[in-house]
């Protein structure tokens, strides 16, 4: 796509900050038609900065859509019940609509193919909502709305640019990290040293490891987990100062979104063909095949258990991300005939139909023999609430069933053990490429460990952090989003020194800026945004024999740039999909 749809003359100078947005708590339902959706749109146009990160000399924005080049913000109220939003900017004429910047922008814009019609992004808020509604890319409605309520899944309108080579090497990482990952959970030693510090401050942590010291005799006798199933995700953002792709994270548990990320891919192609652009190239639209590779890696773990063995899904309570798993289990019904159970770790523990075979270790649910347990629950405390949780999770990890993942495999996704991976020659006690250490390592960020105050280069860093506490990241061992600290909140944490060896300290990824249309409950808005990618990784082994290792489809996580967290299902950010650049 070619460079000079970056440009504009007409440079947007207002902040977002400065915009007096509408806020709505209603959920679109299914039963409002296309048609009603378009009667019911209304647009307003608050404006936005220009970042000098989305430039045309920036090599992460060479190519993009006519919706990139806008700078824009172009809100749109798809409202079920048909009031159209209001807002108000407090500088109105300093920009143009992306819809006035097409059709009436100076030279320098890009102007559309002769004949060319440019749909307007309000077109196209309301037909990706439409078209995510037709097509599954849903999420329960909220806890108060009615039980088979369902709305779209917070999306992006069109995709992200995202370097290509940056891309490749991601992917690259996947079945690399998966053997790291499998290498690091089999040492049930090195687990139980490097997470001790973390584990005096972190009940959390300790219970966990706890756990993994009760169920030791029964690894050693090799009565549970000589069969090993994993489905990884790798959490990555490029640093723009550097100009290198870092690790964020690397999670091991409830590895979320692949299935609803697919359809993610597959929205965003019809969204393109819909702009009226005719210099956008679909195939820099990567495939995603998250929904079945993954899928392909449950059946297996069944299938080696026992013949129509089940999965047993384990799902919180309440649960509103549960299309994205209801994906996975139609997948395996479809095309593997595996039959999906759900439960809680409560249900797990209490019912009578969970029987767990004192003998063989054999499980059994409604009567089912269990060949997969996969967890999309049990990575908080929040989890947890009583006794009662833990001795549902202390069923599942004695069983023989595959646990997707081990307790051992959860501890080994901790921050703390990624942290201590990247000291000097740690990585390479568990990988025996030198290629794949190599390139494992090229990923890592700044990582810092905080269990001796006083060694010199942790005191060191920790001066630092004070002094500039924006650059850093104070990271606890936690999962699901909201957790980490950052600035003011990170320095009090600093300076208070107690209870530091529970976290880890990072060093803050700068990643460049561009402009998004992010949708929420129907309502579509435009703003400075930066993206996160994730890769996911399957990984299936037994008696220590690699049967599967691959990496397994795409995640990209996109959010307001003046937003710290990033996870989608805490409300810090949308689905998205990569548009490959040079």
């Amino acid at each position: 796509m070619p460079s000079q749809l970056l440009s504009s003359s007409r440079p947007c100078t207002a902040r977002l900050d400065q915009c007096q947005l509408p806020t709505y708590s209603s959920s679109f339902h299914l039963s409002h038609s296309c048609h009603d959706l378009h009667r019911r749109s209304s647009v307003v146009r608050p404006r936005s900065p220009v970042s000098s990160a989305c430039s045309a000399t920036n090599p992460v924005h060479a190519r993009a859509s006519l919706y990139y080049a806008a700078r824009c913000i172009v809100t749109t109220a798809v409202r079920p019940r048909g009031r159209a939003a209001v807002a108000a900017c407090a500088r109105p004429n300093l920009c143009h609509s992306a819809l006035e910047t097409a059709q009436m922008g100076p030279a320098s814009a890009a102007a559309p193919a002769s004949g060319e019609r440019v749909t307007p992004i309000e077109e196209l808020g309301a037909d990706a909502v439409v078209w995510a509604t037709q097509h599954g890319l849903l999420v329960g409605a909220g806890p108060d709305a009615p039980p088979a309520a369902v709305m779209h899944a917070p999306l992006s309108v069109l995709p992200a640019p995202f370097p290509e080579a940056s891309f490749h090497k991601a992917v690259s990482a996947a079945a690399p990290f998966n053997t790291l990952i499998a290498a690091v959970a089999a040492d049930s030693a090195y687990l139980q040293e490097t997470l001790a510090p973390a584990a005096e401050f972190d009940d959390f942590t300790a219970r966990l490891l706890q756990m993994h010291r009760e169920t030791e005799d029964l690894r050693a006798a090799g009565k549970i987990e000589q069969l090993v199933l994993a489905i990884n995700r790798s959490d990555y953002m490029l640093d723009e100062p550097s100009n290198t792709l870092m690790q964020v994270e690397l999670n091991t548990i409830a590895s979320s979104f692949g299935a609803l990320s697919a359809i993610v891919s597959r929205m965003h192609g019809y969204t393109l063909s819909r702009s009226g652009r005719t210099d956008i190239d679909a195939s820099q639209l990567p495939e995603n095949r998250a929904t079945e590779d993954i899928a392909e890696a449950m059946a297996a773990g069944a299938a080696l258990v026992a013949p129509n063995a089940v999965m047993l899904m384990v799902v919180q309570p309440g649960e509103q991300n549960s299309y994205d798993q209801q994906w996975l289990q139609t997948t395996l019904w479809e095309r593997h005939r595996v039959r999906t159970v759900r439960r809680t770790l409560e249900e797990i523990a209490s019912d009578s139909c969970v029987q767990l075979s004192p003998e063989d270790g054999t499980l059994h649910v409604d009567g089912w023999r269990v060949g997969v347990v996969y967890l999309r629950a049990g990575y908080s405390p929040d989890d947890y609430p009583s006794e009662v949780e833990w001795q549902g999770r202390g069923k599942l990890e004695r069983s023989s069933a595959v646990k997707c993942p081990s307790v051992a495999f959860q501890l080994a996704g901790a921050k703390k053990v990624q942290q201590d991976l990247a000291r000097p020659g740690v990585l390479e006690r568990f990988v025996t490429s030198r290629s794949d250490a190599e390139l494992l390592r090229a990923c890592f960020a700044g990582l810092w460990g905080l269990d001796d105050l006083e060694e010199a280069s942790t005191a060191e860093v920790l001066e630092a952090a004070a002094e500039d506490p924006d650059a850093y990241v104070l990271k606890p061992q936690r999962e699901g989003g909201g957790n980490n600290l950052y600035g003011e909140q990170a320095a009090e944490k600093i300076a208070a020194r107690k209870g530091l060896a529970a976290y880890i300290l990072m060093q803050r990824i700068r990643p460049p800026i561009h402009t998004t249309a992010m949708v929420r409950k129907g309502e579509v808005i435009e703003v400075e945004a930066l993206s996160e990618l994730g890769v996911f990784g399957t990984y299936l082994s037994r008696h220590g024999q690699v049967l599967l290792n691959k990496q397994a489809g795409h995640l990209l996580r996109t959010k307001a740039a003046t937003s710290d967290e990033g996870g989608v299902a805490a409300g810090f950010a949308v689905l998205d999909s990569p548009y490959l650049t040079d």
